[in-house]
């Protein structure tokens, strides 16, 4: 690897599927759901009243005190990120601040904050507003919180392009490391919005599945059956490091991060476009980036979120860009839809995928759809000799993003 090379170093996660990314990982493997009935009283009303919530609520990990200065999307991304950084060693490891980045952003960001602080204005008047609510909702927030607790002085970054946020926020901690700005980047995604606010606008679109008798099926990309995605929280954090400086430090390396491609449709607001055009040319320049070809590419973890159109388009552009032998799978069938989450968390998954040789499942594809030509890791996880592999992440406005990470 040369100097330029960047590798993954530490892993952070909390999901539906568990508090940390071991319990995820053995969740994904075993093919379990993450998605459960809503149960509040608000959500008696609502069409959807399904969602993927985390498998450990914030307040067990941090002070209840505490929480009251953050937006659930800022906690989460502070216990992700926590959670890479003792991951990665790096507490002790005299690390220049200097050269220390942050590039974590959210897709809607504080959205609850700013909904729960205005029921509190409309009740009770100015007065019983929050002193916290603008560092709370702001979109750059758990950005800073997370630079400001890990001390990072070379930049805190947020992105914002909606569910293409966690994979395009590592996109730019590469190309931090790349470009010589810092030596280390903590980058992710953050996501937390099960609000019924939320929950009716992506319902009103009739983009959420309203498979609410039987939860932990509703998610089922490519599936005949599918009717929509069903919206998750969490966060998923990685630290990104220029190899060399892994290597002096005697560093622990998951994965490199080889390449990355970023493209936008320039089509539709909410429709990806029907040929995947976007998408097709982001996954090309994520593999040239790379060095690599289609051919090297043995694994992909699709972006599939269980959407009638979306799903079968993707399978159109893995063809045309990577070709009909990579072994697919959604993990989004499990967790969810994590939004501004996705890209991060789907990123570990592939790493994962790749350091123990192994697809996770895709699960509920009972019957899938007629055009589904392309070989799917179906209900039971498959062990893959995997060299290279690519998670795909495309979002509201036509983002798209392709990360290709290969064995370190």
């Amino acid at each position: 690897m040369s100097s330029t090379d960047v590798v993954v170093t530490g892993l952070g996660a909390t999901t539906p599927l568990g508090g940390d990314v071991a319990s995820t990982w053995d969740a994904m493997l075993n093919g379990r759901s993450g998605v459960g009935a809503l149960t509040q009283e608000w959500a008696g009303q609502l069409p959807v009243r399904i969602a993927a919530a985390l498998a450990v609520d914030p307040s067990e990990v941090l002070e209840r005190v505490r929480l009251r200065k953050l937006d659930r999307s800022e906690a989460i991304a502070l216990i992700a990120a926590h959670q890479a950084w003792a991951d990665a060693g790096l507490a002790d490891s005299g690390l220049d601040p200097e050269r220390l980045a942050v590039s974590f952003g959210s897709g809607i960001g504080g959205a609850t904050t700013l909904l729960d602080q205005d029921d509190i204005l409309e009740a009770s008047g100015p007065r019983r507003v929050s002193p916290h609510t603008v560092p709370m909702l702001m979109p750059n927030g758990p950005a800073a919180w997370v630079g400001i607790e890990l001390g990072a002085q070379a930049g805190v970054h947020s992105m914002a392009s909606a569910c293409a946020t966690g994979a395009e926020a590592m996109a730019l901690g590469l190309d931090l490391i790349r470009s010589g700005r810092a030596d280390v980047v903590v980058a992710g995604g953050t996501e937390a919005v099960i609000h019924p606010l939320p929950i009716a606008g992506f319902a009103s679109m009739r983009a959420m599945s309203t498979r609410n008798d039987d939860p932990e099926r509703a998610s089922r990309p490519w599936d005949k059956g599918r009717d929509g995605f069903v919206l998750g929280e969490g966060a998923g954090a990685l630290v990104l490091e220029r190899a060399d400086h892994a290597a002096a430090r005697g560093a622990t390396v998951y994965a490199r991060l080889a390449g990355a491609g970023i493209t936008s449709d320039g089509f539709d607001i909410v429709q990806p476009h029907p040929e995947c055009l976007g998408g097709i040319r982001a996954m090309t320049r994520a593999i040239r980036d790379a060095g690599l070809t289609g051919a090297d590419i043995a694994h992909v973890n699709a972006h599939a979120t269980s959407t009638p159109v979306g799903d079968m388009g993707e399978i159109k552009g893995i063809r045309a860009a990577v070709g009909d032998h990579p072994v697919l799978t959604s993990t989004k069938s499990m967790s969810g839809h994590l939004l501004g989450a996705a890209g991060a968390l789907e990123s570990i998954a592939t790493i994962l995928a790749i350091r123990d040789g192994v697809v996770p499942p895709t699960i509920n594809l009972d019957d899938p759809d007629d055009r589904l030509d392309l070989d799917v890791a179906a209900h039971k996880a498959r062990p893959l000799e995997i060299g290279a592999a690519m998670n795909n992440s495309f979002g509201f406005g036509g983002h798209n993003v392709a990360l290709v990470f290969t064995r370190a």
